[in-house]
């Protein structure tokens, strides 16, 4: 069964054709499980006090730009379940569609997830976190989308790639997202390499001191 839904403002913006279908394995959810616990721990993944969450993580297994995301509306449970877990199959950037299967709806941000992966075929893990001083800081000099630029829309994710083309973004692998209040990206080969980016932007720019992931 299938159902195709726009929602304007909230969490979700794309047209979603989702199919309900079974849960990523879960080898896959306990290694997201991980990182999205050590982002949890600094507050980089929670939910506001007005009960908005926010923060996501995803994984891709091979080449392509097929990944597993976390569900929308997801950010503020304390630890997720592979119910929480949803397949992203394919994005349509030109009709603001996202193709996913698997017990729940993708995050706000998959088509974000998606234009990372379509942009470097070498990201294997994205993670979006929130926090304003860091993302403070990284408006005064690392890669931003521009300010005009909402997120979770096809403009946001021409801008993720605009970034590949323009700047060193593959390389310092972080972005910032000027039109997105506190929203801060990172991307590695791996999990533990994407989340050591966050941590060591933290360290060097805030002074967390944080010596050691896991």
């Amino acid at each position: 069964m299938s159902n195709s839904n726009v929602i304007d403002e909230g969490y979700v913006k794309y047209s979603c054709q989702h199919t309900f279908g079974p849960a990523p394995d879960r080898a896959v959810v306990d290694e997201l499980n991980k990182w999205r616990e050590v982002m949890r721990r600094f507050n980089l993944i929670g939910m506001y006090p007005d009960g908005i969450g926010f923060g996501n993580i995803s994984s891709r297994s091979d080449a392509g730009t097929s990944f597993v995301i976390s569900g929308t509306a997801t950010g503020g449970i304390e630890r997720l379940g592979p119910e929480h877990y949803t397949f992203v199959s394919s994005c349509d950037v030109a009709s603001n569609t996202v193709y996913c299967s698997g017990p729940i709806q993708p995050s706000s941000e998959a088509m974000t997830h998606f234009a990372v992966y379509a942009a470097d075929s070498s990201a294997r893990s994205v993670i979006h976190v929130h926090h304003e001083a860091l993302w403070c800081s990284m408006l005064e000099d690392a890669p931003t989308t521009k300010a005009a630029v909402p997120y979770g829309t096809p403009e946001m994710a021409n801008e993720v790639m605009r970034l590949f083309e323009e700047t060193d973004v593959k390389q310092r692998k972080f972005f910032a997202m000027a039109g997105h209040r506190e929203g801060i990206v990172a991307f590695g080969s791996a999990l533990k390499e994407a989340g050591k980016v966050i941590i060591g932007e933290a360290n060097r720019r805030l002074g967390w001191g944080v010596a050691k992931l896991l």
